[in-house]
């Protein structure tokens, strides 16, 4: 009779395990969560706006999240390249190489120098390329993912990058239909994981279009879609859709009353860190010769009008301080008191309470936080 082995159960660590997986596959790929690993985001890139950065993360100051895929997408002329600009210029002071794909040959290097780039340092300057097709763009990240560098990938804009196939065919749509977002479907999942494996970062810029459908709920529902596919939701970890009005009242002006910027009304589409559906607005400079960028200590007065340390009576406003003193101004005079410290710290101060935690422990009106149109249902136990 042939002799029975016994098989030994639970004497295998997790250390082990992970280790034979590893070497299985030639590379790390197995981790202990409870440990270092490539799922949780430890650094972000600020956006330019506080009020952006404080409602992408639930519970936290957030910013473009480092070694994950996000999408900026918007409407003609709302400020996709300007946010763009202003976080490549913040990823440099975060000591990052940025590789800037331009597939609208649009980029003026001087814009970059006034939003606050280095263009022309030859060592860690901003790299400039051009977006010759979708499978170059990801062949060449993948390529400069190789190397011992901290990157932030900039695509602007995918909408407007051909596939291989698109240029060597005619102008006939039929032709090429679909092309790009096949190549994006095969393409994309292969950047995931070497993204997060290198702590890179890649910001794709796209365009908002209206949603043609035959379902009048959804035209109502999902008025804009976004082109590339419907791969693409699925590898962003975020996505914030910028919006505008054509009011005059939107528009920033000078003292001529030139316009020199617009105002953008800010959505988050996606966000695998809990606050998918929050918004906010601001300002963008972009006519300005010596200022691009946003306006972002001038938001920060609406991101703190649902506190209730900000009172208003008529043209008077009324900040509480933590020590229960009191401080009145009119709104035209904002940045000036925003010069004095004990203002300023006190403004960021309720922006941490009222716009971060707030909507993290679920405290007041869900309305103050949500688009009106996506406000969950409220129930009795809220």
């Amino acid at each position: 009779m042939a002799k029975v082995t016994k098989i030994k159960t639970g004497g295998i660590s997790t250390k082990d395990i992970i280790a034979s997986l590893n070497k299985s596959a030639g590379g790390t790929v197995a981790y202990n969560l409870g440990e270092e690993n490539p799922t949780v985001v430890k650094e972000w890139i600020p956006t330019g706006s506080r009020w952006l950065d404080s409602i992408i993360c639930k519970g936290q100051l957030a910013g473009i999240p480092i070694g994950k895929i996000s999408e900026i997408a918007g409407l003609e002329a709302t400020g996709k390249s300007f946010m763009a600009a202003q976080v490549a210029a913040n990823a440099q002071k975060m000591g990052c190489r940025v590789a800037y794909f331009d597939s609208e040959s649009a980029i003026d290097p001087d814009f970059l120098r006034r939003a606050g780039c280095d263009v022309d340092d030859e060592e860690k300057g901003l790299i400039y390329v051009q977006a010759t097709s979708v499978e170059m763009v990801m062949e060449t990240i993948e390529n400069l993912l190789k190397m011992p560098e901290k990157w932030l990938f900039i695509w602007d804009s995918l909408a407007l990058t051909p596939s291989e196939h698109d240029l060597e065919s005619d102008y006939n749509p039929q032709s090429s239909m679909a092309m790009k977002a096949r190549v994006l479907s095969k393409g994309m999942p292969k950047l995931v994981q070497p993204i997060a494996n290198a702590g890179a970062t890649l910001l794709v810029l796209n365009q908002l279009k209206t949603n043609i459908t035959r379902s009048p709920s959804e035209a109502l529902t999902t008025p804009y879609m976004t082109p590339g596919g419907k791969t693409l939701p699925y590898s962003y970890s975020l996505r914030v859709w910028l919006t505008g009005r054509k009011a005059k009242a939107s528009f920033v002006t000078d003292e001529n009353g030139f316009r020199i910027g617009s105002e953008v009304k800010c959505k988050i589409e996606k966000s695998r860190f809990g606050s998918t559906g929050r918004m906010c607005n601001f300002k963008i400079l972009w006519g300005d010769s010596d200022l691009v960028g946003v306006q972002d200590k001038e938001s920060w007065f609406d991101a703190i009008q649902i506190s209730e340390n900000l009172k208003q009576s008529g043209a008077w406003y009324t900040l509480v301080h933590e020590d229960g003193s009191e401080e009145k101004f009119q709104r035209a005079h904002w940045l000036t008191k925003l010069q004095n410290e004990k203002f300023a710290k006190r403004v960021l101060q309720i922006m941490d309470d009222d716009v971060i935690m707030k909507f993290s422990n679920k405290t007041g009106k869900a309305s103050d936080f949500y688009d009106q149109e996506e406000v969950p249902p409220q129930t009795d136990d809220n």
